[in-house]
C-alpha cells in the first residue's frame, strides 16, 4: 500500500476536482480546499461542481474545506492552482509532504516554471510535476487518460503514481522535472495559435504544419533547458500539445479561434471563470527563449498578438515569409 493514504488538493476547479475524484476512485482520504466556501460545500455536501463540473456527479467522500489549515493531515498535497498564482498560494501550504505542481505555465513576472517559483518560495520541500493530456471532464467520466509524474527522487515518483492510479487514469513516473513543465506551459500558447488557425479557416494543412512547427519550438527550447527530448516527445509534450490544439473542450484553443474569428481578446474572457493560462504565458515563454537564444517565431506571434497590438493577418503573413530552411532547425 502506498505511504501517501490522504491525499490534499489545492483548487476547487475543474482539474483540482477532477484529481480529487481520481485520488478518491484510487482508495485515498482526500481533502480538497477552494477558495469559494459555496464550491467547498457543493462537493461535500452535494458531490457536485456547479461551477467548473457542472451536470456531473463526483466521487463520494471528498472532504472539502475552504481553510488551508484542513490539509495540515495530508501526506501529500495537489496543488491545482492557476500559474500565476503559485507564488502566492504556496506560501500559506501546511504540512511538509511532498507538493505536487499540476499548474501549467510559467510566471509572468519572474520567467521561472512552476518547479523554480516552489523552489524558491519553499526550498527544501519536496515536490513533483503532474501534466499531461487531460480534460476534466473525461477524467471524472473515467475515460482512458495518462499523464506524467516528474520528480527527481524516482521512489517518490512511483509513490505518486501508485496513489493516484485507478481505473482508466494511469500516471507515468520521470525525473524530467524541466521537461514536464515547460511542455505543459508552451503547448497552451500553441494551442491559441492553431486555435486562430481554425477561426481563421487556414484549413487542416495549415494546423497540421502549426502543431509540428510548434512542437520544433517546444523542443528547441527544452533541450537549451536541460529537458529530455523522451519526455518532449511523450505525454505531458507533444501528448498534451495534440490535445490542447484539437479538443474541443481546449480553453486556449478556444480563444485563438474567437480571436481568429475577429473577437477582441476582452470580449472573450467576458464573464469567464476559468483562466486561459496561454494568455500570461505567451511573453514569458518569448523571453525566456530570447535570454537563451531561441527562436519561437509562433509564440512570438502569438505574444504580438496577445499583447502587441499585432493585426491577425500581419502576424500571419510574417510567419509564411520567413527564410526557407533545413527541416530540424
Amino acid at each position: 500500500m502506498s505511504s501517501l493514504d490522504h491525499i490534499g488538493v489545492v483548487g476547487g476547479g475543474a482539474w483540482g476536482t477532477a484529481l480529487a475524484c481520481l485520488a478518491r476512485r484510487a482508495g485515498r482520504q482526500v481533502t480538497l480546499w477552494s477558495r469559494d466556501p459555496a464550491i467547498a460545500d457543493a462537493i461535500a455536501r452535494e458531490q457536485a461542481n456547479p461551477v467548473y463540473l457542472p451536470g456531473l456527479v463526483l466521487e463520494a467522500g471528498i472532504e472539502a474545506a475552504s481553510n488551508l489549515g484542513a490539509l495540515g493531515s495530508c501526506d501529500a498535497l495537489l496543488l491545482v492552482c492557476p500559474a500565476q498564482a503559485v507564488r502566492t498560494v504556496v506560501r500559506d501550504l501546511p504540512g511538509s509532504g511532498p507538493v505536487v505542481i499540476c499548474a501549467k505555465g510559467i510566471e509572468a513576472a519572474s520567467g521561472l516554471l512552476m518547479p523554480e517559483v516552489l523552489g524558491e518560495v519553499l526550498p527544501g520541500r519536496p515536490f513533483a510535476m503532474l501534466s499531461g493530456p487531460s480534460f476534466a471532464e473525461e477524467a471524472v467520466l473515467g475515460l482512458p487518460t495518462a499523464v506524467s509524474v516528474a520528480t527527481a527522487d524516482a521512489a517518490t515518483g512511483r509513490d505518486l503514481a501508485r496513489s493516484l492510479a485507478a481505473g482508466a487514469f494511469r500516471p507515468y513516473w520521470t525525473d524530467d522535472v524541466t521537461g514536464v513543465a515547460l511542455g505543459g506551459a508552451v503547448k497552451n500558447v500553441l494551442a491559441i495559435a492553431a486555435g486562430i488557425v481554425e477561426g481563421r479557416g487556414l484549413g487542416h494543412n495549415a494546423a497540421a504544419a502549426l502543431i509540428t512547427r510548434g512542437f520544433a519550438e517546444m523542443a528547441r527550447l527544452g533541450l537549451a533547458m536541460g529537458a529530455s527530448l523522451e519526455t518532449l516527445t511523450g505525454l505531458s509534450g507533444l501528448g498534451d500539445l495534440v490535445l490542447t490544439c484539437h479538443g474541443p473542450l481546449s480553453r486556449n484553443r478556444s480563444l485563438g479561434a474567437a480571436l481568429g474569428k475577429g473577437t477582441a481578446l476582452g470580449r472573450h474572457m467576458e464573464g469567464r471563470r476559468q483562466v486561459v493560462e496561454g494568455e500570461a504565458t505567451a511573453p514569458a515563454v518569448v523571453a525566456r527563449a530570447a535570454r537563451l537564444g531561441i527562436e519561437m517565431p509562433i509564440c512570438a506571434a502569438v505574444d504580438a498578438i496577445l499583447h502587441r497590438g499585432a493585426a491577425l493577418d500581419e502576424a500571419i503573413r510574417a510567419l509564411l515569409a520567413r527564410p526557407l530552411r533545413r527541416e530540424g532547425e
